[in-house]
């Protein structure tokens, strides 16, 4: 087995071919995605914190609990998103008589999601540059009575300026790099699915477009 990261960025369909052996070989996937979710973990504590300052000025502790839950479900999504496109390419594959095994799905995916492990590393420098700067409401105790006044406060929380400057960056960086991720994905499917070229791309886009309408129409609502 030959792996190239060159190849792996640039030529993915040279590097499926030199490097997808007779079985999947899953361990520089799990890395790659372990890599990726390590990084979303240290962002996500970042904006925990600041979830955790709004809470613990109206109940010390709470805003501690708070952030470690960020943290896992920050690193723990990248895990779930592994599963949930491997999965969509898997089912969408098997309506044009797509082969294989689901495993060779998650070992594409695996290796298709080191571009977005650079993009985790752009957005961790962009709420490194951003986050401290939110102003964080302040509550009272008496407050956490009252869901209108954690609804204002939460509401003046996300649209502090430094705040949606940060979000609308980081929605930027996440379509851009899972872009450069679904190339990765479209020829890596081709082979290990025996699909055509139109084939695995309809199979990779269709999901990855709904997903940059959602991203984007939630920034505008925003």
């Amino acid at each position: 087995m030959k792996f190239s990261l060159f190849d792996l960025l640039f030529n993915p369909n040279r590097f499926f071919q030199d490097t997808l052996g007779d079985t999947e070989h899953l361990k520089m996937p799990v890395l790659i995605v372990l890599a990726g979710a390590i990084l979303s973990a240290g962002y996500g504590y970042l904006a925990g914190s600041l979830t955790a300052k709004l809470m613990d000025s109206a109940m010390g502790g709470l805003g501690a609990v708070m952030t470690i839950f960020v943290i896992f479900a920050t690193f723990a999504g990248v895990f779930i998103f592994w599963l949930v496109w491997a999965g969509l390419f898997y089912l969408i594959s098997k309506l044009f008589k797509g082969e294989g095994s689901f495993n060779r799905c998650l070992e594409v995916v695996g290796y298709g999601y080191l571009p977005q492990v650079f993009g985790a590393v752009i957005t961790l420098i962009a709420a490194l540059e951003y986050l401290p700067k939110v102003v964080v409401p302040q509550l009272t105790s008496s407050a956490l009575q009252d869901p209108t006044v954690i609804t204002e406060a939460t509401k003046a929380l996300m649209q502090d300026p430094a705040m949606m400057a940060y979000t609308q960056t980081a929605a930027v960086i996440s379509v851009v790099f899972l872009l450069w991720s679904a190339n990765t994905w479209i020829f890596g499917l081709k082979q290990v699915r025996k699909l055509s070229m139109r084939d695995a791309a309809i199979c990779v886009g269709a999901p990855v477009l709904v997903f940059i309408i959602y991203v984007i129409a939630t920034m505008a609502g925003a």
